[in-house]
């Protein structure tokens, strides 16, 4: 189990470096753009991209 978990964890890294390493400039910008949100709005991305998650782990299984 342990060993899906990292797989898992490390998968997430690579995706996540991908966008700053390819366009650091358009990462930077977006980036500022998500600190003016207020927090209710990060919450609901957060939700939202935890249920598509899993959500995919269900069609997946």
């Amino acid at each position: 189990m342990w060993d899906t978990f990292l797989k898992a964890v490390a998968l997430m890294l690579i995706l996540e470096g991908i966008f700053p390493f390819s366009f650091p400039g358009s990462w930077r910008e977006t980036f500022l753009k998500l600190m003016q949100l207020e927090d209710s709005q990060i919450r609901f991305m957060g939700l939202s991209t935890m249920m598509a998650g899993l959500v995919i782990l269900f069609l997946l299984n």
